[in-house]
C-alpha cells in the first residue's frame, strides 16, 4: 500500500486557478453574523462509502446539537484525484463548497483562487488548542504564511520499520531512537545476504513522489532546503544535497545492501515477507503487515545528531468564502468540532490514522488501537519530527519529478550525485520560472 497520491493536472489546475481569480462574485449572504439563523453549509468529504458514513453520522451529531444547522454533504467527486477539478469548475458558477477535503499539495492553488477563508485570527484562540497540530500540519493549512485557509484533517509520516526476523536470523541489534545514518547504514550491510537475496532496506527508484518524499528527510537532517527562501528556485543541489544522496548512493551502489524498488510497492511485499530488514513508511503500512504476521518494530527515522527529522503529507479541510457571515461562522464552528480529539478519536483514530492533535496521545481510545497495531504510538509521537512541509507551491510537480529521477539514476549507478542534483535543479528551475 502506497499513502502519497500525487495531486492530479497541476498544470491545467494552475491555469484554470489564476483565470478564475479575476471573475466576478456571487450576491452576497448574511452580511451581520446572527448564530441562531438557519443556515446550510456544504461539505464534500473526499472519502470513500465506508469514511464518507463515519462523517456522515458525526455531522448529524453536530446537526442535533445545533438544530439551526443543516451540513450537506457529499463525496464531492467519485475519487478523493478528481476533487481538485471539481473544485476549480466550482469557482466559475459560485457553486463550490463551505468545507472540502483537500490533498495538501493543493493548498496554495487553493489560496491563491481567492475563494478560501483566512482563519488566522480565529485559530489564535487558545481554546482552538491550534498548537497542539504538527509543525507541518499547520504550516500545510498556511501555504504561504499570510492566510490560514482551514483545519489539518489527516496526518502521517514517515517512520522507521524494522523486520524482526530479519535481524534475528543476521545476528544484528534492533534500530534504537538514537541511531545515526553510520548506524542505519552498518545494520543494512550486515542484513544484506546475496545467497537468500534478502537486502537490508528497501527504497524506489521508479521517479515518482515516492522516491522523492523519501529522500526529504535525509536533505532535512543534512542541513538543506527544497526551495530557497523566497520560494522563486530550488536549493536541493546544495552541498546537503550532495551529502544526502551521496550517503544513500554508498548504500545502494557499494555496499549493494539496497533493494531498488521500480513498482512503488514491491519493497512493502518483500518486506512483509522477511526479504527486506528495513523499509520507511507509515501507519498504511501497520494493516499490511498485520495481514502477514509480519513481526516488526518501529522507530524514528535515523539522524544526524540529535536531528531526526521526518516528512509529512498532511491532508486539510479547507474552507471557502461566500461572502455570508453565518455560513461563514458555521463552517468554521463545524471543522473545529470535527478536529477536536474528542471527535478526532471517533474519526481518525478509530480508522487507523495517526491523532491529529498531541493531546490525543494518551486517550484510552488510540491505546486500544495501538493494541491492534503495534508501532502506531511511535508513528504519532514521531509527526514532532515533522517540522518541515513539503512546499505547496503550484510547481512541486515539476520538482518531484526533475529530483526523483535525479535519485532514481544516480541510486542505480548510472550517474554521481552532484552532477544528477545540478541537471535536476537547473530543469526544475527552469520550469519554475
Amino acid at each position: 500500500m502506497n499513502r502519497f497520491t500525487r495531486p492530479i493536472s497541476l498544470l491545467a489546475a494552475a491555469a484554470a486557478v489564476i483565470a478564475l481569480s479575476g471573475c466576478g462574485g456571487s450576491s452576497p449572504g448574511a452580511t451581520t453574523l446572527d448564530k441562531n439563523a438557519d443556515v446550510t453549509i456544504t461539505w464534500w468529504t473526499g472519502q470513500d462509502e465506508a469514511a464518507h458514513k463515519t462523517l456522515e453520522s458525526l455531522a448529524e451529531e453536530f446537526e442535533k446539537e445545533h438544530p439551526n444547522v443543516t451540513i450537506d454533504l457529499s463525496p464531492g467527486a467519485s475519487s478523493t484525484e478528481e476533487l481538485l477539478q471539481k473544485m476549480l469548475a466550482s469557482f466559475s458558477g459560485y457553486n463550490y463548497p463551505d468545507i472540502s477535503y483537500a490533498f495538501g499539495s493543493w493548498s496554495s492553488q487553493l489560496e491563491g483562487s481567492n475563494r478560501t477563508l483566512d482563519i488566522t485570527e480565529r485559530v489564535q484562540d487558545d481554546a482552538i488548542g491550534w498548537d497542539e497540530f504538527s509543525d507541518s500540519a499547520r504550516q500545510t493549512v498556511q501555504p504561504t504564511g499570510e492566510k490560514t485557509i482551514g483545519f489539518p484533517a489527516i496526518v502521517d509520516n514517515l517512520s522507521l520499520i524494522y523486520n524482526k526476523t530479519v535481524f534475528d536470523a543476521a545476528g544484528v541489534d534492533y534500530p534504537t531512537e538514537d541511531w545515526s545514518w553510520a548506524d542505519f547504514r552498518s545494520a543494512a550491510k550486515r542484513l544484506t545476504d546475496p545467497a537468500t537475496n534478502t537486502y537490508g532496506y528497501g527504497y524506489s527508484v521508479q521517479g515518482t513522489e515516492e522516491t522523492t518524499w523519501q529522500f526529504w528527510p535525509h536533505l532535512w537532517q543534512a542541513g538543506g532546503s527544497i526551495l530557497s527562501e523566497d520560494g522563486t528556485s530550488v536549493e536541493f543541489d546544495s552541498e546537503a544535497g550532495i551529502n544526502a544522496l551521496t550517503f544513500l548512493r554508498g548504500m545502494a551502489v557499494d555496499d549493494k545492501s539496497v533493494y531498488l524498488d521500480q513498482t512503488d510497492t514491491k519493497a512493502g511485499q518483500l518486506f512483509a515477507a522477511d526479504r527486506i530488514g528495513m523499509i520507511t513508511s507509515g501507519p498504511w503500512q501497520l494493516y499490511d503487515l498485520k495481514a502477514a504476521g509480519t513481526s516488526y518494530g518501529v522507530v524514528q527515522l535515523p539522524g544526524t545528531g540529535d536531528d531526526h527529522q521526518t516528512v509529512s503529507g498532511p491532508d486539510i479541510w479547507a474552507l471557502f468564502d461566500h461572502q455570508d457571515k453565518n455560513r461563514e461562522y458555521w463552517a468554521f464552528e463545524f471543522t473545529h468540532w470535527l478536529t477536536s480529539a474528542e471527535q478526532d478519536q471517533r474519526w481518525n483514530v478509530a480508522i487507523g490514522n495517526l491523532p491529529l492533535r498531541t493531546s490525543e496521545l494518551s486517550s484510552d481510545a488510540f491505546a486500544e488501537k495501538v493494541k491492534e497495531y503495534p508501532g502506531l504510538e511511535v508513528m504519532a509521537a514521531n509527526s514532532l519530527n515533522a517540522k518541515t512541509a513539503r512546499p505547496t507551491i503550484k510547481g512541486y510537480v515539476w520538482i518531484s519529478e526533475s529530483i526523483g529521477h535525479a535519485i532514481s539514476e544516480v541510486l542505480q549507478g548510472k550517474g554521481d550525485p552532484k552532477s544528477a542534483l545540478e541537471a535536476a535543479a537547473e530543469e526544475a528551475n527552469g520550469q519554475l520560472k
